[in-house]
């Protein structure tokens, strides 16, 4: 899929620009590009100020050099320090004697006003610590952001990452992925594992949507039930196909939730556990046998190709084929599909670029100070990711309507 191009913008000058340009060089001195930074820096707190001398005269009702019978009237100047996009600057704010004033072009309380806040939430996203913002605003701005004022800027996402876990979504899906990635976050400071539960969906029209994010300890046939109950909440009735991992109880809240649904067994997944048993001079030759298995034409095929696996390698490795035995239920689903629906289930492609942005938070962050850090972190990933899913995946039409024959009735035409 190709870029977007971002927006360029291409300077149009004019009379009056260039007049400015010339005032400008003469009234500073001006050799470098950070030379222009400060003179800008230094007219937007002259220009603030005269604005908010301008809004204190509407205020008023009468201007600095007027007389009045108004019982209010000017009270000196208060310094406030406030964060540009040119660093930090200190602007001297009007008072007025009854305290009534509230300026609009920087309002009361407000330190910033720059982007910096759209600026430290892409930062975060990216998996940087509050920590490594910090020192970046500082390096870039020339102003010292708190590691609190870091988090509360984060915090501001809070409820659009509820809104956004909370909105309607379709009544049908015809593929859901369901996978996990672990973290440390530490609780009263003690240091423990979390898995963060990514469900992705395939919805009507080919499109990736990650349905919902979440973040728990135990897995278990309950736990399953309440996060599939949650997405019938939300408005679907119906999913074909959840390709998952072995997670602990997902097959019974299947059972249970969407009773006509099929459970795949990942078979990515199935295959790295297979290969754990595995020593590294023999993972290539034991890959390309697993591959005839699931890539059987059919059940019956891949049966006897497990047969041959199993036999030529359980001397060697007694253990490593025992879950293909254990979980062929699971796996067997597959083998009524053609290979361009085959490749939309077994390959993780759809969540794997996913995962990878995932896990670059790992990398950047060992700890997490609190689950409502890993969250946040988490939910500006994947708006990061997501950004990019424009187009259906391929072959999608062949797809659905191979999908909409296996399953009569459950797709619309």
């Amino acid at each position: 899929m190709a870029r977007e191009k971002k927006t360029v913008h291409h300077v149009q000058m004019t009379d009056g620009k260039r007049q400015i340009i010339q005032q400008l060089l003469q009234e500073y001195d001006i050799h470098s590009a950070s030379d222009i930074q400060d003179a800008l820096k230094d007219l937007l707190g002259g220009t603030i100020k005269e604005m908010m001398e301008s809004e204190m005269e509407d205020h008023l009702g009468y201007g600095r050099s007027e007389r009045s019978d108004s019982d209010d009237a000017r009270n000196g100047y208060k310094q406030k320090q406030v964060n540009s996009s040119y660093g930090s600057l200190t602007i001297d704010v009007p008072q007025d004697r009854n305290s009534t004033f509230e300026p609009k072009i920087v309002r009361k309380r407000q330190k910033d006003i720059s982007d910096i806040d759209q600026k430290i939430i892409s930062m975060y996203a990216k998996g940087m610590t509050t920590r490594q913002i910090s020192d970046t605003l500082m390096d870039i701005y020339g102003f010292e952001a708190s590691e609190g004022f870091i988090s509360d800027v984060t915090d501001k996402i809070l409820p659009k990452i509820e809104d956004w876990q909370n909105r309607p979504l379709d009544t049908v899906y015809p593929v859901l992925y369901i996978d996990a990635i672990h973290y440390s976050v530490r609780d009263n400071g003690i240091i423990h594992k979390l898995a963060a539960y990514v469900i992705l969906g395939i919805n009507m029209e080919g499109r990736k949507e990650v349905l919902t994010i979440e973040v728990g300890e135990n897995e278990s046939a309950k736990y399953w039930l309440s996060v599939l109950n949650s997405l019938k909440n939300r408005g679907v009735n119906d999913i074909l196909i959840i390709c998952a991992d072995g997670l602990t109880g997902m097959k019974e809240a299947i059972a249970a939730a969407f009773p006509k649904t099929e459970y795949q067994r990942c078979i990515v997944h199935q295959v790295r556990n297979t290969l754990k048993y595995v020593s590294d001079k023999d993972k290539k030759p034991f890959a390309a046998d697993l591959k005839t298995i699931y890539q059987a034409a059919n059940e019956k095929k891949g049966l006897e190709a497990r047969e041959k696996v199993t036999a030529k390698w359980s001397e060697k490795y007694p253990t490593a084929m025992r879950s293909w035995e254990k979980n062929w239920d699971v796996i067997t689903p597959i083998f009524k599909f053609s290979s361009e629906v085959r490749t939309v289930i077994y390959t993780t492609n759809a969540i794997e670029s996913l995962n990878s942005m995932y896990r670059r938070l790992n990398r950047q962050r060992s700890v997490f100070p609190s689950d409502q850090a890993l969250l946040k972190a988490l939910y500006l990933a994947t708006f990061e990711a997501t950004k990019k899913w424009k187009m259906p995946i391929r072959n999608w039409g062949k797809v659905y309507g191979e999908l909409s024959v296996m399953y009569e009735g459950r797709l619309p035409e």
